[in-house]
């Protein structure tokens, strides 16, 4: 049986990206559930989704992740939907944090994300890898501020812009 591109992108956790014919499609969709929702009061609009099946009304959970996606696409970003709870394997995990395979084994050799064994195969929960990844940002974020705030201490930035 041959999967669709689409699906053995997500089967794998490969980001999906919309391609550059549907990109009009796509932010008219983010434009119109955008809309729905502007200034973040409670929905008043019912989204429905037919299919060759029927339709469905749409739950305002679903709509919301639809408009975050629909969001990212438009913008030209890739996007993954990961299962909370799903385990990673060292190399979906590296990809994740934009790092090589290698360099992530190290952090975990070196205790910096848990991680499990099975036989010779690491595994590591997507929240592990997630929580980690929140605390490198911040923590380059506060190194950057610090940096910034000394060399403007120590007068390394003109006052006038050319």
């Amino acid at each position: 049986m041959t999967m669709q591109p689409y699906e053995d992108q997500i089967r794998r956790m490969t980001p999906v990206s919309a391609p550059p014919k549907q990109k009009a499609e796509v932010a008219k969709l983010s434009q119109l559930l955008g809309e729905s929702s502007a200034g973040r009061k409670p929905r008043r609009s019912t989204f429905r989704v037919v299919g060759p099946r029927g339709e469905a009304h749409l739950p305002e959970t679903i709509v919301f992740l639809l408009e975050r996606v629909a969001e990212v696409l438009a913008r030209g970003d890739a996007i993954t939907i990961v299962p909370v709870g799903k385990e990673l394997t060292t190399q979906q995990a590296a990809d994740l944090l934009n790092v090589s395979r290698q360099y992530l084994v190290r952090l975990l050799d070196d205790g910096r994300i848990p991680h499990t064994k099975t036989g010779k195969h690491r595994r590591l929960r997507i929240e592990d890898v997630l929580r980690f990844k929140e605390r490198r940002d911040a923590d380059r974020r506060n190194a950057l501020r610090d940096l910034t705030q000394l060399t403007e201490d120590l007068g390394g930035y003109d006052t006038e812009w050319k």
